[in-house]
Parts: C-alpha cells; structure tokens; sequence
C-alpha cells in the first residue's frame, strides 16, 4: 500500500506539473537547421550558477544577435540563487555561439558574455558580448504592433521533449502563428512540421522571426505548458520594448566610419622654365659700325709704306 501510494502521489505532482506554465526553454517536434542558416540564433551556456544550498549548478538559453556586440535573450536566463532576477552575469563563466547550427562542428564565433541588462516590466535581457560579431548580419528589431494569424519562425537550442536529459546538439525549428496580442506579450501556437510544435525547456531567450531578408525578430520565447503541446505559448513583444532596447545598443548598430583608401592626390610641381637669353637690340649694332670701320681704316694707314724712310734690319 506505502509503494503504491507513493506512486500515486508521483503521477498527480507529474500531471500537475504538466498542466503549470513553466519556463519554456527549446523546440520539440521541429526540424535541424542546417549549417550557414539562421546564423543569428545564440547558445547561452552558463558554467557554474551558484545555488542556495551553496553548490553550483550549469544551464543555457537561446538568443538571438541583434547587433555586433549584443544578444537578445529572456530575463529569467539570469537569475541569482535566490530565484531573482538581475542585470548581470551569474554564472563562473558565460559563453555565446554565434552562427554554428551544429554545436559539435567549429563554424561561427564565441564570446564571453560581460554584461547583462534587465528589461525589469518584460522578461527580456540583453547580453552584451566581449568582441564584436561583424561577420553574421544581426536580426532587425520589429517596430510594427504583430497581428493574430501572423506567421513566424521560432529557433533554438533547447531540448525536444520534455523528458529528454540533453539540449539538442543542432539548433531546431519550427514554425507559428500569432494567436493573441496583448500589452507586452503575445501567444503563440506552433503549425509546422506539426500541431504540437512548442518550445522546451532551454529554449528560452529564443528569437521567434520572419522569414524576410534581413529577418526581423517580433518576439523572445518566454513560458509556456510542457512540451510537446498544441496551444499557445507565451513569447515577449520585440516592438512594444524597442525603445528600451535602441537605449542600450544602439550606439553598436551604427556603422563604423572606415578610413577611406583612395590616396590623395599628388601635388603638381610647376617645371622649371628654361631661361632665354635676350637678342642684343639691333641699334647697338647699328652705333657699333663707324666705331669698327675707323679703327680698320686707322690700322691700314699705320701699316702703309712711307717713301724716303728706310726700315732698320
């Protein structure tokens, strides 16, 4: 009778669970990416979050690159070992990769995340990285209130089911539909490859984007049922925060001028002018005649023999 009350108390807390919202972290029933797509999506591993009992413990979020030095992610992915909330890193060590769909694989880039601001009203945070991702275009920031039937892309990093014991190795999938807007939140219901599409667990932070190019992000994986499931979850609006977020990274989303290549061009150096010796005038050669011819007719004359003088031998 102990054994079987045992069980039964275990069955009710594992249906009650089931039916509590709970953070939602990765995509169950969806597809692999594959390599070079969707290079924006983010792994956030935390090495080492302190625990109220004074042990240390290792998790990850997903995110999303929305500028060089800034990732897009859920405010619950940095949480204290008292359960709350804060604007800072609460791990040892916090690690991104960026632009590798395949985590066994070396594409992509990571950083050391090494700072982190808090929505605080939103369960949204950004992560702000320790060197800049120029090579991977970044998600573009939704500024337009999302509509109900408004079909969006969700990827990932998290488990795909609630019972698995490790997050998917390859980023996954899926695609769905606006089903309610609210205030700063909307529901979301997943439509492909299945009905019960959903994120998990580790999934959260995650970027839920159009399919256009440049994609723009409209909301961030926030809670939802366990998955899988059919039914809406619950994902944070991008446009009803994008003030907040231009605040903190907007600086990093201007480019930066680049020092131009074209050489200046160089400076003439006048050729120096041959000089030109002046004619002599022809009037001095005019005065200079009866000067000539008189000194030739003096010469002649002293020349001339003399009669009755005798030259000396």
């Amino acid at each position: 009778m102990k054994s079987l009350s045992k069980f039964l108390v275990a069955l009710t807390a594992t249906v009650v669970a089931g039916a509590v919202s709970t953070p939602a972290h990765a995509i169950a029933d969806g597809d692999g990416v594959p390599d070079g797509k969707y290079e924006f999506a983010v792994k956030i591993d935390d090495i080492g979050i302190p625990t109220a009992d004074g042990s240390k413990r290792n998790s990850s979020c997903s995110g999303g690159l929305i500028s060089p030095h800034w990732v897009l992610t859920a405010g619950h992915c940095f949480k204290d070992e008292n359960d709350k909330r804060v604007s800072r890193t609460v791990a040892d060590k916090t690690i991104a990769t960026i632009g590798r769909a395949d985590l066994k694989g070396k594409a992509g880039f990571t950083a050391n995340v090494v700072e982190v601001r808090q929505h605080g009203d939103a369960d949204v945070a950004l992560a702000r990285l320790d060197k800049a991702i120029t090579a991977i275009t970044p998600l573009k920031l939704n500024r337009k209130k999302p509509t109900d039937g408004q079909k969006l892309r969700l990827a990932g990093f998290g488990l795909t089911s609630g019972t698995a014991k490790k997050t998917a190795s390859r980023l996954q999938t899926g695609q769905f539909e606006v089903t309610s807007v609210r205030k700063i939140e909307l529901g979301v219901e997943g439509i492909a490859p299945r009905r019960t599409t959903s994120a998990c667990p580790h999934d959260s932070g995650g970027p839920y984007f159009t399919d256009a190019k440049p994609a723009v992000v409209v909301a961030v994986v926030s809670r939802g049922p366990r998955c899988p499931h059919s039914g809406a979850d619950t994902s944070t609006r991008v446009d009803a925060i994008a003030p907040w977020i231009l605040s903190v990274v907007g600086a990093d989303l201007k480019p930066k001028p680049t020092p131009s290549k074209t050489r200046p061009a160089p400076t003439k150096v006048a050729a120096p002018q041959k000089q030109v010796s002046e004619p002599t005038p022809p009037l001095l050669w005019i005065a200079a005649i009866p000067l000539v011819l008189l000194v030739g007719a003096l010469l002649v004359w002293s020349l001339r023999p003399r009669k009755g003088i005798h030259r000396r031998r």
